[in-house]
């Protein structure tokens, strides 16, 4: 796979696909990480002396809603590359033809969001020929959506052959997570959270040939519990999972893997901020209760495993976080990986959930690497081959 250091854009129309696919609230940007995150490959571009076609996605429209239209990147984009951002309410089609026409090196033109032309996330091949038809090269710097057989990530590659990279955002998520998946010094320990088995099960069947450590938390580890032969009361379980995580148990003893599940939970008597809470070991939850976060006798566990791994890897928090009576958990395992890394070992954080509490906890510039990729990150733990990357490849 080749990457933006492999051309020399002078004077051509690069076609950026981009992940601007950040939280905005009355029109304006909340959380400007994953355009921070772009930067180094656009301005690779501009300073080659090319021009910038920028393309992205935001939300999940179901029309046209204007609160996903991507023209309220372009203050926050303008501001952080220190260019001017011309802006064009259209995909595909004569105006924006007319505006590419126009363009000249150094200058940069944002699309409107990918997600408005029902053909993208078809894979459509006619939708991609359209857009590859603006540019001169193809660049692909959306990690967080490589997973996504959508026509601006898997289909468009066809039509550059020979002009087609990664960028670096892109090219260091595939180099972060391949180091920590193979190349890991061990002792490797896996935190797996989030609130289904269902959703992770191909990341814990992938992880037992490669990990020591395996700790299942969050609303998923309650699945385990029952499997374990545990009365869980009201929390969340999967009654179809059971059999499944009882496999993922047998295999993982087989392999010699160190599986850690909760031994005590933070329990409420409803689900609310301001529920009524105990703390209780795992075989005392009453009628009418649910888990919403581990207790301190598992952090205290989870801790002393993390701070004797050399890799570790986090994908999930440990309970309903954004909440303060159920984050201490999260938070726990935030502060013991940042303590473990300051140490000298290497931790990868990804998934929305987890890099948010991340953050929210001041950890952020204390952690190795954090993906900008939930379901990316989650399919390349699973071994699978990402269909954006494989574009990229071929």
């Amino acid at each position: 796979m080749k990457t933006v250091d492999d051309f020399n854009f002078k004077g051509k129309k690069v076609l950026v696909r981009v992940d601007f696919n950040v939280p905005v609230k009355d029109n304006c940007v909340t959380d400007d990480t994953r355009i921070r995150r772009a930067l180094p490959t656009l301005k690779k571009i501009l300073n080659d002396g090319g021009s910038l076609i920028l393309m992205s996605h935001l939300g999940r429209p179901k029309d046209k809603e204007p609160q996903f239209s991507l023209k309220q990147i372009v203050p926050v984009l303008e501001q952080l590359l220190g260019h001017k951002v011309s802006f064009v309410s259209g995909i595909t089609g004569a105006e924006v033809q007319k505006k590419v026409a126009h363009l000249k090196p150094g200058q940069v033109l944002l699309l409107e969001n990918l997600r408005y032309d029902p053909r993208e996330k078809k894979g459509n091949e006619d939708f991609a020929k359209e857009l590859a038809s603006l540019g001169d090269f193809y660049v692909n710097d959306a990690f967080g959506t490589a997973h996504r057989a959508h026509a601006s990530t898997a289909v468009i590659g066809k039509f550059f052959p020979q002009k087609k990279a990664a960028g670096y955002l892109l090219a260091n998520e595939v180099k972060q997570i391949g180091r920590a998946l193979k190349e890991g010094e061990h002792p490797v320990t896996a935190i797996i959270g989030g609130a289904k088995v269902s959703s992770k099960i191909g990341v814990l069947e992938n992880l037992l040939d490669k990990v020591d450590n395996l700790i299942i938390v969050g609303g998923m580890a309650y699945t385990f519990l029952r499997a374990l032969g545990y009365e869980t009361a009201d929390s969340i379980a999967e009654e179809e999972m059971i059999p499944k995580a009882k496999q993922i148990l047998d295999k993982a003893r087989e392999k010699g893997v160190n599986v850690i599940l909760p031994l005590d939970i933070v329990i409420a008597d409803r689900f609310s901020p301001d529920a009524n809470i105990r703390i209780v070991s795992i075989d005392q939850i009453p009628a009418g209760w649910q888990g919403l976060d581990i207790g301190p006798e598992t952090i205290r566990k989870i801790r002393d495993v993390i701070l004797n791994s050399k890799t570790i890897i986090w994908n999930g928090p440990a309970g309903v976080f954004e909440w303060d009576k159920f984050a201490q958990g999260t938070n726990a395992i935030g502060e013991a990986v940042a303590e473990a890394t300051a140490r000298g070992s290497y931790s990868i954080v990804g998934g929305g959930d987890s890099v948010s509490a991340v953050k929210k906890a001041g950890l952020e510039d204390k952690i190795s690497y954090i993906s900008t990729g939930g379901g990316a990150m989650i399919e390349m733990l699973e071994g699978k081959s990402l269909p954006g990357i494989v574009a990229l490849e071929q």
